[in-house]
């Protein structure tokens, strides 16, 4: 890749011709990449809306006909795992097959229990959580790689608290219905990094493209 001549500054997308000095040499972060972080960022902030919406509903209102959130949160997570950044593509391929793998445990589960009774059934048998595991695993990596990538402690609080909450209820040590306050921390934690996102220069999100490049070069490109 060259440099561009003066003339090809004179572009409506200033971001076209910026020129970033990458590990494997210079990389342009286009237009079309900043819509890719703008998507990734509003589907990461619909999916923190609706876990909490989700959990709101839980405690205050009871389990009864979460479904609908619970799709909200299945679609938003795909999507955000379609739009993230992540410089090996077989760690970005794993988080999309745990998505898929958890969100057919959804579906077993609806089918099951009947939509308006997923969380009763959560509630009360608690085996299930090993059916929608995987979904909250997609959601675990996708936090530490927000966390691996710019430190944010509400991050590695989201990465932590769901694996630890999701085993203590699994082993009855802490069961769901005594887990509330404790979700809607990280339900809080993840609306915060959403939403602290917006602030970012959208280049922080696409990383270093010279890597992705290289990766691709090399057959194990990143996604």
């Amino acid at each position: 890749m060259t440099t561009p001549s003066p003339a090809a500054t004179t572009t409506a997308d200033p971001s076209a011709h910026q020129l970033h000095q990458g590990m494997f040499g210079p990389y342009r972060i286009t237009a079309a990449d900043r819509r890719e972080v703008m998507a990734y960022r509003i589907s990461l902030l619909t999916l923190a809306v609706a876990q909490l919406g989700c959990l709101v509903q839980w405690v205050w209102v009871g389990s009864t006909w979460i479904a609908p959130w619970l799709v909200s949160m299945a679609i938003t997570l795909g999507l955000a795992l379609h739009w993230i950044h992540i410089y090996l593509r077989p760690l970005h391929q794993a988080l999309r097959l745990l998505w898929l793998l958890g969100v057919g445990g959804g579906i077993a589960l609806a089918y099951h229990a009947g939509p308006a009774q997923m969380g009763s059934t959560l509630l009360a048998q608690p085996l299930w959580i090993m059916a929608i595991g995987p979904y909250f695993a997609a959601l675990t990596g996708l936090s530490f790689k927000e966390f691996f990538c710019f430190r944010h402690l509400e991050a590695v609080g989201v990465t932590l608290l769901v694996p630890l909450l999701l085993l203590l209820a699994l082993l009855g040590i802490i069961p769901l219905e005594q887990q509330g306050p404790l979700w809607l921390l990280e339900a809080t934690l993840l609306l915060v990094t959403a939403v602290g996102k917006f602030w970012l220069d959208p280049a922080a999100d696409i990383g270093d493209k010279s890597v992705f490049q290289e990766l691709e070069r090399r057959g194990s490109g990143g996604g």
